[in-house]
């Protein structure tokens, strides 16, 4: 239903239900919301007034939305908080939201969650070099915003810990003693 065909109605019943509809799939920023509106050609001062309200009944709110984001993305995806603060931002959350809600992601908890990705990749690299096996987990942590030294170092005593179980080939082709 496109409440823009509906006839003629006024900017501010038709911005409430765009909104709604948005709100209605998935929550969404202010910022997204507010283009969704702008893409519609809702006036500007229509919009802050629409937003206001739907904010002001806890409809929007970046906050929470920034939290259960990267909850969600951590848990589901392995996203480093930096690959988080990439995603908030593009989605329009303030920087300050932002820090706060990655404020609640624990420095042991991403180290553990690089540590599973690592593991649960190491198995299928076993015919591999070891320096290509490194190469390829250490881009795979980098990809999800996983700084290097930290990477590294995981990807190293992954590999330590995994070469009792699935050796890894040397550099000679030959696997490691």
């Amino acid at each position: 239903m496109d409440p823009a065909l509906d006839g003629p109605s006024d900017p501010e019943s038709v911005a409430r239900t765009i909104v709604l509809d948005k709100l209605s799939v998935k929550a969404r920023t202010r910022s997204e919301l507010a283009d969704a509106l702008a893409a519609r050609d809702i006036p500007d001062e229509v919009a802050a007034k629409v937003l206001d309200r739907f904010g002001e009944v806890g409809l929007i709110d970046d906050a929470a939305f920034a939290s259960a984001w990267v909850e969600s993305r951590h848990r589901s995806r392995g996203l480093a908080s930096r690959a988080l603060a990439q995603e908030l931002r593009r989605k329009g959350v303030d920087d300050e939201l932002a820090r706060d809600a990655l404020g609640e992601l624990e420095p042991e908890q991403e180290a553990e969650t690089a540590r599973a990705l690592v593991r649960r990749k190491l198995p299928s690299m076993r015919n591999l070099e070891r320096q290509v096996a490194m190469r390829r987990l250490l881009g795979m942590l980098a990809r999800k915003g996983y700084p290097g030294g930290v990477a590294m170092s995981i990807i190293k005593e992954e590999m330590a810990a995994s070469d009792e179980e699935l050796p890894l080939l040397n550099d000679s082709g030959l696997e490691t003693e």
